[in-house]
Parts: structure tokens; sequence; C-alpha cells
């Protein structure tokens, strides 16, 4: 493979891994949680004792929010990290008992987002937009000085 387009593989895996990922999140527990609220309040799990409601608005937060803005490219790294807090949460505290057959798809999601924490999003994303387009701004006489 020519060098020149490996880079723009990367880009293109990197965004693949983040639309993928972000989707398989929203789609399988941040969407049904957010249609089912109501009956999510009285199941939920509370293993850091915040309340029901707290505790349902940080997963919501970290299972529609999150997997948008990743999806986006925008603040990717940093909207990895609730993620991968309430999964390990979830893994560790919630579910210890769990066998790995059990817990193989908890795992799964955390090393993907382990990997775009560690990656960041790639060429194909807002933030390398932004960087992008703030590297092209002329310098200001303030910005000289």
């Amino acid at each position: 493979m020519n060098a020149m387009h490996r880079p723009a593989l990367n880009d293109i895996g990197l965004l693949f891994l983040r639309t993928s990922g972000g989707l398989l999140l929203l789609w399988v527990h941040g969407l049904p949680k957010l249609m089912n609220y109501q009956q999510q309040l009285q199941v939920i799990e509370d293993p850091l004792h915040l309340g029901q409601w707290p505790t349902l608005a940080a997963a919501l937060f970290a299972e529609i929010i999150c997997p948008l803005l990743i999806i986006a490219g925008f603040g990717t790294r940093l909207a990895c990290l609730p993620i991968l807090f309430l999964l390990l949460i979830a893994l560790v505290v919630v579910h210890p008992e769990w066998t790995m057959d059990q817990a193989q798809f908890g795992w799964l999601l955390t090393i993907l987002f382990c990997t775009l924490a560690l990656t960041g999003p790639g060429r194909l994303s807002l933030d390398a937009w932004r960087q992008h387009r703030h590297a092209q701004q002329p310098l200001t006489r303030n910005q000289l000085a």
C-alpha cells in the first residue's frame, strides 16, 4: 500500500470506529433509557449512592450526549471519559459477578472508547476542522505583540 494512502485510511478507520461505537452505545443503551425514562428511574442501579435521578441523568449523558459528540468528532477524548467511567462502574461495581461471556459487550465497548480516548478522533472530525481553521487565521496585532 502506498504510504500516502495510509493516513487517509487511518482517518477513515477512526471515523468508522467513532460512528459505529457511538451509534451502538446510543442505540442499545441510551435511547432505550430515554424512551423508558420513568421505568428506568425505578430500576436503575445506584452504586455511588447519588440517588436514582442523578444516576439516570449521568447515564443518559454518557450514553446519549457523549456518543453524539464522539460521532461528530467534537471533544472526542473528553467525551470518552464519562462513557469509560460508566462502563467500569457497571462492570466492576454493579456486575462483578458477570462472567467474561456475560460482560464481553461491556469490555468491548471499554476497549473501543479507550482506543478513541488514546488516539483522538482523526482528521475527519469537527475537532480537526476547528484546529485547521484556527491554524489558518491570520495573526492579529495583539497576538504578534
